[in-house]
């Protein structure tokens, strides 16, 4: 019992550190998405994007989803959804794209605090993104349906808006409190019973398939199940502590980026009546491509300064 009370005192001090740092930018950026959403600028933002989706198959006013799911997050994008009654198919790969495109504001602040450079992780997201829909338009059966034009008209008041928000703003923020103390005491229990191996070990396998060192398995594992912004108590203090370099972290932001929350969100998305497994299993396959891609590229950089620094010294 000592040594659990032990855990709980050392761990919440970080998790309030990070969860306050979390909170500060999650309560301005949703109220500035809150401003942009009420007063119609993220889809008159959409009429823009709206031709790059019919390169791909989908109608154009797919771009108001994918644009609310860059700003917002699954939830979002579910309700945008289901208001605008686009087919099946269609939904599904729409929805599949905005599993990897959503968040971009506060998830990529927790990869560049991780590792990883913010503009290549959000340009990562977004190629995959497009990949990730022109490719299941390719493959996916059924073909595809006439264009839709209809958008979605909203008519509730500011202030109506602005309660909307305050509720959702209330929930996220306990939420985050909540979740970040319970990881790093749960983190903190698996380190001091020395249970964090029996994690890492039958992964292993997997670990070397994705092309992650094996330093990365708890922050993956948390990643997967409850997303990048909840896990990022995990993930930074594993980097800040030196248990995963920042090296190796930024192996795992090529993964997660892409491929996270593989539990929660894809269910989300059941209510819409579409297959979980389309909502999957693509976004695995990228973050495979993603990270082997990265390790080549890292390789090549390695191989070019080396042949560099012994064109100098042979002058």
């Amino acid at each position: 019992m000592q040594r659990l009370r032990l855990c709980v005192a050392s761990a919440l001090p970080k998790g309030l550190k990070t969860a306050w740092w979390l909170i500060k930018i999650t309560v301005p950026v949703s109220f500035g998405v809150m401003l942009l959403d009420h007063f119609g600028i993220l889809a008159f933002m959409a009429q823009y994007t709206g031709p790059v989706f019919r390169h791909i198959g989908l109608p154009g006013v797919s771009a108001i989803v994918l644009v609310t799911s860059i700003f917002t997050n699954i939830y979002s994008v579910v309700a945008v959804l289901s208001m605008l009654h686009l087919p099946v198919r269609e939904g599904m790969i729409l929805a599949t794209m905005c599993l990897v495109s959503h968040g971009f504001l506060i998830e990529t602040m927790v990869m560049k605090r991780t590792g990883s450079s913010a503009v290549r992780m959000l340009l990562l997201r977004l190629t995959g993104s497009v990949i990730i829909g022109w490719m299941l338009n390719l493959i996916m059966p059924g073909s595809i349906s006439p264009d839709i034009t209809s958008v979605i008209q909203k008519h509730e008041s500011f202030s109506l808006a602005l309660m909307n928000w305050l509720n959702s703003i209330t929930h996220t923020t306990i939420k985050i409190i909540l979740l970040v103390n319970l990881l790093l005491i749960f983190q903190r229990i698996l380190d001091e019973f020395g249970w964090i191996g029996a994690i890492e070990k039958p992964l292993n396998p997997l670990m070397k398939l994705f092309g992650l060192p094996r330093s990365t398995t708890l922050s993956w594992v948390v990643a997967n199940l409850i997303g990048l912004a909840y896990g990022s108590a995990i993930m930074i203090d594993e980097s800040e502590k030196g248990k995963m370099s920042r090296a190796d972290a930024d192996l795992l932001n090529h993964h997660v980026s892409l491929s996270h929350s593989q539990l929660e969100d894809p269910l989300l998305f059941l209510t819409l009546g579409y297959a979980i497994h389309w909502l999957i299993w693509p976004r695995i396959l990228i973050a495979i491509a993603a990270v082997w891609l990265r390790k080549a590229e890292l390789k090549l950089y390695a191989l070019s300064a080396g042949k560099r620094a012994l064109d100098q010294i042979s002058r």
